[in-house]
């Protein structure tokens, strides 16, 4: 009985897509995980519509709940990463311009 409601605040949160789209056009903005912050919690997963939010890989930090990290070319800006992460979590996920991400990083975010 006591576990019926322990997972109700999951009832609104869509399945994800059974088909990934390529994006149309380039982003307003880019979502970036400061590592450094991240609890590796995975919180903003289930929530990214497009599903491009996963942990770093083991070997990179060799810790046991390693944080996550945004695949760039699939993000489409929609910032719900972000809202996540601050409301229920940590606030490690940050919203940039994609000019300024492109001169930040030095990287071209595809169409």
């Amino acid at each position: 009985m006591a576990d019926t409601y322990k997972y109700d605040h999951y009832k609104s949160v869509p399945e994800p897509a059974e088909k990934i789209n390529k994006k149309k056009k380039k982003p307003k903005l880019i979502a970036v995980v400061d590592e450094d912050n991240c609890t590796g919690c995975q919180v903003c997963v289930p929530f990214c519509p497009v599903d491009c939010i996963e942990t770093v890989p083991d070997e990179k930090y060799g810790i046991p709940i390693p944080p996550v990290q945004i695949r760039f070319d699939e993000c489409i800006g929609c910032q719900i990463c972000a809202r996540v992460c601050t409301k229920l979590t940590w606030d490690a996920i940050r919203m940039l311009p994609t000019d300024e991400f492109e001169t930040l990083y030095e990287y071209t975010v595809a169409e």
